[in-house]
């Protein structure tokens, strides 16, 4: 499967320990496509439900159903990175973001790790 950045798929994060996000969530493809496209891991920003988390933070990004493709509204958290293996990704991509929003993103990650 060709896996591309700025694509939003159901994975399965499980197992996990204390913090991080768990079970079946959306995930954001963060990491390039010359990446993406080697047997390697694919470097991904964790979704949660927008109804969720009521305050916004800088170190989130909120994104509506009306351009995700997702059927609710999406909260990335950008502070949750995580590198998975190709093998979680079992189905189609759910969604895609825009590149406008693909930068909010970006800016968010960079704000998360000091860049």
């Amino acid at each position: 499967m060709e896996i591309r950045r700025g694509e939003i798929y159901f994975v399965n994060l499980n197992p996990v320990k204390g913090h991080e996000q768990a079970g079946r969530r959306p995930v954001l493809v963060l990491s390039v496509d010359e990446i993406n496209n080697l047997p390697l891991v694919v470097t991904v920003v964790v979704g949660t439900k927008g109804e969720n988390i009521v305050r916004d933070y800088p170190t989130n990004v909120r994104v509506p159903p009306e351009e995700s493709g997702l059927p609710i509204e999406t909260l990335f958290l950008c502070f949750q990175i995580r590198s998975i293996d190709k093998k979680r990704f079992l189905e189609k991509p759910a969604g895609k973001v825009s590149n406008r929003t693909l930068e909010k993103i970006e800016c968010a990650v960079r704000f998360c790790l000091g860049l």
